[in-house]
């Protein structure tokens, strides 16, 4: 089988895996559908609404021929349960999806609890461990993953919603903005003398995906280290590696000072 491509587009926060299969999958994470919202704007403010969402995310789809949607975890906003009124929005969210033909993979986040009871049934659902869609490894990054997701060749992670501050100060609204994030992992060195918990991390590159809802907050990852909620990835994954920050348009901005 060859290796899978995985290539971000341009001014966009989706992933592009090109596999062993004709079409595309497209690859995103944290939609966080209904923040900003209440209980009667379920859907969330304007920019940041589901219909906006969906429709980029079916625009970039028909673009580029995609057979499959992967959200990599917090479809919602609210961390525990889903309020009535979200719960048609996002319903109708992935019954958009489903009724272009596309197949749609869902990781579950730490946002996700008490999601699944309002998907269609035809969403495929998979635990925080992870996945392996057309063998890459894919979590959403508040859990450790699975063995046999540690074991692919590529990582794709959300939860940390990486971001790069431009500005000098936090009072300039347009200073940080989302950022990929790709990191090397160097050659695995010889075994440990103890047999480890977790199967050692064997992939050659991982890349950490901006958060697709516009209004999600951002770390600033080049100004200081990420809130305690969103350490995990930073610790665990990308200060094994060399990591490299990209803005949306391609920017390259150089390593990140992770230690």
């Amino acid at each position: 089988m060859p290796p899978a491509r995985l290539t971000p587009i341009p001014q966009s926060p989706i992933l592009r895996l090109d596999g062993p299969r004709a079409h595309p999958a497209l690859l995103l994470a944290d939609l966080h559908l209904g923040l900003g919202g209440n209980e009667r704007l379920g859907r969330g403010p304007p920019e940041a609404s589901a219909l906006i969402l969906v429709q980029t995310l079916l625009d970039c789809a028909r673009k580029f021929d995609a057979a499959q949607i992967v959200i990599a975890g917090d479809v919602k906003h609210p961390i525990v349960g889903t309020p009535r009124a979200l719960r048609p929005v996002v319903f109708e969210f992935f019954a958009q999806l489903l009724s272009e033909g596309l197949e749609v993979d869902v990781v579950l986040g730490n946002h996700d609890v008490g999601l699944v009871p309002f998907l269609p049934r035809e969403v495929v659902v998979h635990p925080a461990s992870g996945a392996i869609i057309d063998g890459v490894g894919v979590f959403h990054g508040h859990r450790w993953p699975s063995d046999e997701v540690l074991r692919s060749q590529y990582l794709v992670a959300g939860h940390l919603h990486p971001g790069y501050r431009l500005a000098p100060s936090a009072d300039d609204a347009k200073g940080k903005q989302r950022c990929w994030v790709r990191v090397s992992f160097p050659k695995a060195g010889p075994p440990p003398k103890r047999p480890p918990r977790h199967a050692p991390i064997e992939a050659r590159e991982m890349i950490v995906v901006p958060a697709f809802n516009p209004i999600a907050g951002t770390e600033a990852l080049n100004r200081r280290r990420p809130s305690p909620g969103r350490s995990f990835l930073f610790s665990r994954f990308l200060s094994r590696g060399v990591a490299r920050a990209y803005l949306l348009d391609g920017t390259d901005l150089g390593t990140l000072p992770i230690r």
